[in-house]
């Protein structure tokens, strides 16, 4: 087993990679990619979350004009792209650019750090069969991209835990 330090949890399977991508529908467009994670309830199967790696595109660089390209991952289907301070998020990223006067440009990286640098067993257990990549930006004129590739398991819980999962990601929807 794999760091399984959760009590009520029997790790099923080895360690899977998950991978999605995600692009605006339009120009500064919130717009989510559903993840199918293929988890079967009746056997009150989760996802365990060890590390999340997010990869999001620049945003355009436009002459006086701050631009943001942002992407989050999210247990449950959100109606903004929300943060780390949501609980259902996983991983958040947001690239800024602003444009100054003349040819220069200045650019900042923001993140909730893909994985949390520490030694956690996991960082997130989904309960529902999916998650949700979702995506924004803001002054662009052409539509984001982003990727992520998710590196967990998946786990059989017993009943208290699955019903408590289910209960908490219903909540924070």
């Amino acid at each position: 087993m794999i760091g399984m330090a959760a009590k009520g949890l029997t790790q099923t399977s080895s360690l899977i990679q998950v991978s999605a991508s995600v692009s605006e529908t339009g120009a500064n467009t919130f717009t989510v990619e559903q993840i199918d994670l293929q988890l079967n309830p009746l056997d009150r199967e989760v996802f365990v979350v060890q590390a999340v790696d997010l990869d999001l595109f620049p945003p355009n660089l436009i002459a006086n004009t701050v631009t943001v390209s942002a992407v989050s991952l999210s247990s449950t289907r959100r109606t903004t792209l929300g943060g780390i301070d949501s609980s259902n998020v996983i991983a958040a990223k947001r690239i800024q650019t602003a444009s100054v006067t003349g040819d220069g440009a200045v650019t900042n990286e923001y993140e909730a750090s893909d994985t949390p640098a520490s030694n956690l067993d996991y960082i997130a257990i989904v309960a529902t069969n999916d998650m949700f990549l979702n995506i924004e930006g803001t002054n662009n004129l052409a539509p984001m991209s982003g990727n992520t590739r998710v590196y967990g398991y998946r786990a059989r819980a017993d009943a208290a835990i699955y019903a408590a999962l289910v209960q908490s990601e219903a909540l924070s929807a």
